[in-house]
């Protein structure tokens, strides 16, 4: 079995381990920013695969994105929810994958027109990039699903962009809240054929969950030898 089959094709012990190997190992190259659009006629050309970061203003994508890639200031991190109104590209492994951080969405203290502008600029990327290979969904384990969210999913269920649900900030959730927000979140996919089945939890300041959603973004980044 090679990375490309994803965690839950993992068959033995020994597959994931492989998987959360080839995940550390493609997170180990470089990763950099190398663009930003605020608009869709400026988005770089499509080349190698993408994985975008998706969810609600404040629910940690760009701590995320910096755990991932084992950096302290990759992304910026904002102290102010809705900070972030552009698409930010970033190389990995030299050529291997981009990622994309997406603006938040939801901030309900941002004005009608910016919330305009910035879903405006999201969901047109997510209809027309023939590169993208999956939409992380990023959902705050601390709180409920909100409207906005569930109209992301729809909106993702509608274009056919497949996504997969991750929970952030779980160090934060007593253990019998986050049980239960993984068994809501695993239902909402179900309920989207878009829905990748497999939710994964993570906490950018404990680590937990960092290795296997490297592993699944390993997954769909083009092999080692392209």
């Amino acid at each position: 079995m090679t990375a490309a089959g994803g965690l839950l094709e993992a068959r033995t012990p020994e597959d994931r381990e492989a998987l959360i190997e080839a995940g550390r190992l493609l997170f180990a190259r470089p990763c950099r920013f190398f663009f930003a659009a605020q608009r869709i006629d400026q988005l770089p050309s499509a080349g190698v695969p993408e994985v975008a970061f998706c969810g609600r203003s404040n629910v940690g994508k760009s701590s995320l994105v910096n755990a991932l890639a084992g950096q302290n200031a990759l992304a910026r991190v904002s102290q102010t929810p809705g900070r972030t109104r552009q698409l930010n590209f970033f190389d990995l492994a030299e050529g291997r994958l981009t990622l994309v951080d997406m603006p938040g969405y939801g901030y309900a203290q941002a004005s009608k027109s910016l919330k305009a502008d910035w879903q405006g600029l999201m969901f047109d990327f997510l209809r027309g990039r023939a590169t993208l290979r999956r939409v992380l969904l990023l959902l705050d384990a601390r709180i409920e699903t909100k409207e906005s969210d569930r109209a992301a999913m729809k909106l993702l269920n509608d274009a056919a962009v497949g996504f997969q649900i991750v929970l952030t900030k779980a160090d934060d959730a007593k253990p019998w809240w986050l049980e239960k927000r993984v068994a809501e979140a695993e239902a909402l996919a179900r309920s989207h054929t878009a829905g990748h089945p497999l939710v994964i939890v993570t906490s950018a300041e404990t680590g937990q969950g960092i290795p296997e959603l490297r592993a699944e973004i390993a997954a769909l980044a083009l092999p080692a030898d392209a």
